[in-house]
This record gives structure tokens, C-alpha cells and sequence, in this order.
């Protein structure tokens, strides 16, 4: 099976603000193909110590979802005979409170606009077809708990 591998750095910007909590939340992911990414925590959980411009791992944990499900819908469409000119989403995660009061990420809503190209295009059916394979096929999907939507599939 593979491994995958995220590199994880984060310095402090003063000692005495660390005890105090009021460090930066800032940090580093770099990854194995060479990519540095600024991230920190989400600015709605710790607002004034929180780099806006980063990825906080709420955001990337939707995106992961979202890019997962579409890498995988692309492939069964392409398997299938189907051409694809665009696949654009805005997915949407919203977070919920457990009943002892710790968060989760309880769903995360996708909403695909898919550009089809080509004289084979497929029935709304087929389309369904294909997100609900998506989705099954997904290992992101597969690993997390979070409910996953397909707007226009619910039901």
C-alpha cells in the first residue's frame, strides 16, 4: 500500500508570548514533491494569532474531500467514454458540536459544475451513477467520519 508523508514546521515568535498563549499559529506543511504551503489555525477558531492567507486544516481537510472525489469521478467518467472540459466545486465543510462539547467536521458539502465536451454525454442518471461510484471509491471519503454531500444527489 502507499505512504504518504507531510512535513509539519512551526517556530515561535517569542518566549514569552508562547506561555501566555499568545503565539503565532502560523506555520509550515511542505510535502514529499517539494511544495512548502503556509498554513495555521482557522482565524474563526483563534482569530488574533491565526494567518489569514494560510490553509488552516479545516479548509484542507475540505479540500481533500472535494479534490478526492473529483480525481476519482474523472477517472470513472473518463473509463466510462465520458470527455470532460471543466470540473469546478465550491465545497462547503460545516463543523457541529458533539454532546460533550468537542467539535468535528459533520459535513462536508460538494457542489460540482462539470463542463462536458464530446458527443457522448451522459443522462442525469449516469451522472448519479458516477458520484455515487465517486464517492465509494474515494479512500479520503472512506477515512473520515464527515458526511459527504453531492448537492443535487441528496435523497
Amino acid at each position: 500500500m502507499s505512504t504518504y508523508i507531510a512535513g509539519i514546521t512551526w517556530r515561535s515568535d517569542s518566549p514569552e508570548t508562547f506561555t501566555k498563549n499568545r503565539y503565532t499559529r502560523g506555520h509550515a506543511w511542505k510535502f514529499d514533491g517539494g511544495m512548502t504551503l503556509p498554513a495555521s489555525s482557522s482565524p474563526q477558531v483563534v482569530p488574533r494569532f491565526s494567518v489569514e492567507a494560510a490553509v488552516d486544516p479545516e479548509e484542507a481537510l475540505v479540500a481533500s474531500a472535494s479534490a478526492c472525489h473529483m480525481l476519482t469521478f474523472l477517472y470513472l467518467a473518463a473509463k466510462a467514454g465520458f470527455n470532460i472540459g471543466s470540473y469546478e466545486d465550491c465545497a462547503v465543510g460545516s463543523m457541529a458540536a458533539l454532546e460533550d462539547g468537542r467539535q468535528w467536521m459533520a459535513t462536508i458539502t460538494l457542489d460540482p459544475q462539470i463542463g462536458w465536451m464530446g458527443e457522448t454525454i451522459p443522462t442525469e442518471t449516469e451522472i448519479a451513477d458516477l458520484h455515487h461510484e465517486a464517492h465509494k471509491q474515494c479512500y479520503i471519503a472512506n477515512s473520515i467520519k464527515s458526511e459527504i454531500i453531492v448537492r443535487g444527489l441528496e435523497g
